[in-house]
């Protein structure tokens, strides 16, 4: 199973000008735990998280309504392929310690995978699981 058979198409996303506060609005009005950062034409440019929203901005005392995503974003994100196995999705969650991967195509945003979305397929039990073992131990300090 590819990733594109799992991958949600429909992302939210927020410019690299845009303000943490509105990051911050945006993740909550769509319950998700981060945001792809897009330039012009889709252009993936990083991923800005709820963390990074309170470690980078709000526990240094920067104003969220005036500090830009791109202050405090994530640059270099692992991304995936649409055409790559659901496996190697799972691989890369794990070597990255993350729990979703950006979908790009030609360097632009296609969609989102979750290691929730690999699970919930059923046919990934195992890889899902370890992925998720990975991913909670031994936790990066970035």
């Amino acid at each position: 199973m590819q990733v594109k058979d799992l991958m949600n198409p429909s992302v939210v996303t927020v410019e690299p000008t845009a303000s943490a506060a509105l990051a911050a609005r945006l993740i909550s009005r769509h319950n998700v735990g981060s945001l792809p950062v897009c330039a012009e034409g889709g252009r993936l440019r990083g991923m800005v998280t709820d963390r990074d929203i309170v470690l980078r901005c709000i526990a240094t005392e920067d104003d969220p309504a005036q500090t830009p995503v791109r202050d405090i974003m994530t640059r270099g994100c692992a991304t995936v392929s649409p055409d790559a196995d659901c496996r190697e999705a799972t691989r890369l969650m794990s070597l990255h310690q993350v729990r979703r991967l950006p979908v790009v195509e030609n360097g632009r945003l296609v969609g989102m995978i979750s290691l929730a979305d690999v699970a919930r397929s059923g046919r990934f039990d195992m890889e899902a699981a370890q992925a998720l073992c990975e991913i909670s131990e031994n936790i990066v300090i970035r």
